[in-house]
């Protein structure tokens, strides 16, 4: 039994001061920086979406609970890939001046 704990309770650990990490980091980026940092992290999830995938379809094909927990892990990665470009593409577009939005009319003198 103490043989399973302390392998449980490292991961725990690891997952503690991986929050933390992040936490510091991600406070301290300064709001200019925010759009590309969320491109980063949507290839992230992109990636995660493909483990979920390949997570999905490996394993015991007939267990339900395998089938449920691949199917929630795809549509939760999917979820979290297309809600992240699309708040990155609603922030790029704060950026866009009014005039750089509309096309330009020619002016004749």
């Amino acid at each position: 039994m103490e043989n399973q704990i302390i392998p449980f309770v490292f991961l725990l650990y690891i997952l503690a001061l991986s929050v933390f990490l992040g936490f510091a980091l991600i406070s301290r980026v300064p709001p200019l920086l925010h759009t590309p940092l969320m491109s980063e992290a949507n290839a992230i999830s992109g990636i995660t979406l493909v483990g979920a995938l390949i997570a999905a379809g490996s394993g015991d094909a007939n267990s339900p609970l395998t089938i449920f927990l691949g199917t929630a892990a795809v549509a939760m990665a999917t979820f979290n890939v297309v809600g992240g470009y699309l708040v990155t593409e609603r922030m790029l577009k704060m950026f866009k001046s009014k005039t750089s939005a509309q096309s330009p009319a020619i002016k004749k003198g």
